[in-house]
């Protein structure tokens, strides 16, 4: 076999079109140069068999991608983002585990593709734990109709996903809500602001009873811990205010050294007397 595949070392970047249609011309490889391209780039560290594997194997992130279309999401980000996972599949890549490449690097382009999704999907993210996360990307698949699910729906995907039924009807209000921008989508047109938030919330913080409030709540706050600090001893009481309260804080080896005592001996102090101050304050 040749060390140098027929392989450009680009891609057009320009039109998307281009793109796609170039990463479907290129050659793909025979399980032997893929194994030979792969005990080069693991053994001798060759970054020209990594870029071989990687533009060999760009007509399958391409493929993947198109399958995420649904989400609004530019095309073209959802194939960089691919390529990333491709790129770190190939670097991980193990020639002797007996499998081709691409059934290696499939759930690397998919984690990566999953993860610019999430954080790009939404303004507020939606999904946040392993069980969101799960529930995010089989959700759609598994609604059969428009609306609302059924409980028995409910449970049946649940059971399907291993997921709570809970945890079901709060990942489909999520993906039924949508952002909606403050100010409305477009300043100039009347109609659009008029439903936006920005028309309908009020700004409460200049309210004479709000501004009341929060000022009480601010003098009770301020009672609370100066009472507090006063039932510490004179000495926990100054490591306090001089490592957290003072504008000019101290470190625990200044105050060990002025103490005649260990830094750690300091940091105990300052945690004890913490611990008493929050138990204060929450009486």
């Amino acid at each position: 076999m040749s060390n140098q595949l027929a392989i450009p070392m680009t891609l057009p970047t320009g039109n998307m079109d281009a793109y796609i249609g170039a990463a479907f011309q290129l050659p793909m490889l025979s399980a032997e140069e893929e194994h030979d391209l792969a005990v080069r780039l693991r053994d001798q560290q060759d970054l020209d068999a990594a870029r071989q594997l990687v533009m060999s194997h760009l007509r399958f992130v391409v493929r993947i991608a198109r399958g995420y279309n649904g989400y609004g999401l530019p095309q073209n980000d959802l194939i960089q983002e691919g390529t990333v996972g491709l790129m770190k599949a190939v670097r991980r890549f193990d020639p002797d585990m007996g499998v081709r490449l691409v059934s290696f690097a499939v759930h690397w382009i998919k984690a990566e593709i999953h993860e610019y999704i999430l954080r790009n999907w939404r303004i507020v993210k939606v999904a946040t734990t392993k069980a969101q996360r799960k529930l995010f990307f089989n959700l759609r698949s598994a609604k059969k109709r428009l609306g609302w699910f059924s409980q028995q729906e409910v449970n049946q995907v649940a059971e399907d996903l291993g997921v709570k039924p809970e945890t079901v009807v709060e990942m489909e209000s999520r993906l039924l809500n949508y952002d909606v921008a403050f100010d409305g989508a477009d300043a100039d047109d009347d109609d659009s602001t008029s439903f936006a938030p920005a028309a309908y919330l009020p700004d409460l913080r200049h309210e004479p009873s709000i501004m009341l409030e929060d000022a009480d709540s601010a003098e009770s706050e301020r009672d609370g811990l100066y009472s507090a600090l006063e039932s510490l001893d004179d000495r926990s009481r100054d490591i306090l205010q001089r490592r957290w309260l003072n504008e000019s804080k101290e470190t625990l080896h200044e105050l060990a050294d002025e103490y005649g005592v260990s830094a750690e001996r300091i940091r105990q102090i300052e945690a004890a007397a913490m611990k008493k101050l929050r138990s204060k304050l929450a009486a």
